[in-house]
């Protein structure tokens, strides 16, 4: 139960960070579960093999470069999964940051 709640409230996050910044769009609530079932998946297998990698950059800039990786897989979510449209990076880079924000308060919770 635990679970489908968890996954709720991030549906829920990811369809009010599309209501809040312009280039990011969901066409529906269950598009919006999908992505965030692709979501999770990328930032399982994908995020760590990129954090790897892009560590001697990551400790440059004192871990800002994250925030390049998140708004990067933010985009590939996008090209993934039809019904939700991710229109540049700076839209990505925002609403990266909006959503990161939502998961640390649900993760809180």
């Amino acid at each position: 139960m635990e679970i489908f709640l968890r996954w709720l409230l991030y549906t829920l996050a990811l369809i009010f960070t599309s209501w809040v910044i312009p280039g990011i769009e969901v066409s529906s609530f269950l598009n919006a579960m999908f992505v965030v079932v692709i979501i999770a998946l990328i930032n399982t297998f994908i995020k760590p093999f990129l954090q790897i990698i892009t560590l001697p950059i990551n400790i440059l800039t004192l871990g800002l470069f994250s925030l390049v990786i998140n708004a990067l897989l933010l985009m590939l979510a996008g090209y993934i999964t039809p019904g939700f449209e991710v229109e540049g990076f700076l839209s990505a880079l925002i609403g990266s940051i909006v959503l990161s924000l939502f998961t640390l308060g649900i993760s809180r919770i």
